[in-house]
């Protein structure tokens, strides 16, 4: 397993390149499993069940149209975005258990910096109770090409929360988004990716 972090962002085709890239080299079994931390500069991602609908152009972003599941979600900094890059041939060949590992693996790393976090039925992400309800701090999207795993989960540390408004996240209507900020948890990226590496084996056992 190979961990790398990169410091500055990184443009969004060159990190869809790198996975596909890394992707085949997993399935040829010359490369790694690898788990990428990184920032994204501002953009919109659109997976294969958006609806034109649910981009509402309160922003003017950048929109990417890729092939994980789920629909529009935004990325940005002061968001950590860990792209997962798995062999489930090597592990367990269940998709729903690999999304309910990376699940499990944020509500783990949240615990540490003082938040409780849970799944919710109505869709796949992490939530937290808030004076306005049950908000999403954490979005999941995954794809598996020949049973190695494809994008992952995105942390809301202390991102702008106005460009969700750019959106209907995740096409879930009349629920918010949050960040460990908007909590008035000051939690810094390093601190938090020693959480993650922390929790990451016993979620993915």
């Amino acid at each position: 397993m190979e961990w790398i972090t990169s410091p500055a962002y990184v443009d969004y085709d060159a990190a869809e390149a790198f996975m596909d890239a890394r992707i085949m080299g997993i399935q040829q079994q010359k490369l790694s499993e690898c788990v990428w931390l990184l920032e994204h500069s501002p953009l919109y991602t659109a997976g294969t069940s958006a609806q034109a609908s649910d981009y509402l152009k309160t922003h003017d972003l950048p929109v990417y149209s890729i092939g994980r599941g789920g629909k529009y979600t935004y990325h940005g900094p002061g968001q950590r975005v860990c792209y997962v890059m798995l062999d489930l041939s090597k592990r367990t060949r269940d998709v729903k258990k690999h999304v309910w590992s990376l699940e499990q693996w944020g509500i783990e790393a949240l615990h540490l910096c003082g938040v409780t976090a849970c799944r919710d039925e109505a869709g796949v992400g992490l939530w937290v109770s808030t004076e306005k309800g049950s908000s999403k701090i954490a979005a999941i999207g995954v794809r598996v090409s020949k049973w190695v795993t494809k994008y992952g989960i995105a942390f809301n540390l202390a991102p702008n929360l106005e460009y969700y408004n750019g959106i209907i996240p995740c096409g879930i209507e009349g629920k918010g988004v949050t960040s460990l900020k908007a909590l008035g948890i000051d939690v810094t990226m390093d601190t938090f990716d020693a959480y993650l590496k922390q929790t990451f084996a016993r979620s993915f056992a």
